[in-house]
């Protein structure tokens, strides 16, 4: 079974992620700042993340920074989820190692789709 990390300080974003992802087979985990995401990535390196950009404690941005400095933490696909849609900002996530990028909010098929072209879903 396919593994996902749900990385955002949303409650009821990780809640509708959740749901999403485990219809679509995922065994799922969730952290609510990118600091607790980056510690569960070093216990157990999940397939996909799906990251929030502004969050307390560490960003988005900082988190991917980190973890693809880490052992194996060129693995997961990342999915940046988020309300910025300018250029700038996709740029920025895509320079630091994001996957993909989906604007919040997203219903199922846009997930899906967007793990489809990551292949992984």
């Amino acid at each position: 079974m396919k593994t996902c990390l749900i990385v955002d300080d949303s409650r009821v974003i990780r809640k509708v992620s959740r749901h999403i992802l485990e219809t679509l087979g995922f065994s799922v985990d969730e952290a609510e700042n990118g600091q607790e995401g980056l510690n569960k990535c070093m216990e157990n390196m999940p397939d996909v993340v799906l990251l929030d950009w502004n969050m307390p404690v560490m960003t988005g941005i900082e988190f991917i920074t980190q973890l693809r400095q880490r052992d194996g933490g060129d693995k997961p696909k990342v999915v940046f989820c988020t309300t910025e849609n300018d250029v700038a900002h996709i740029r920025e996530a895509i320079s630091a190692g994001a996957d993909e990028y989906v604007m919040k909010p997203f219903d199922h098929e846009t997930l899906q789709i967007k793990l489809q072209l990551v292949g992984m879903a």
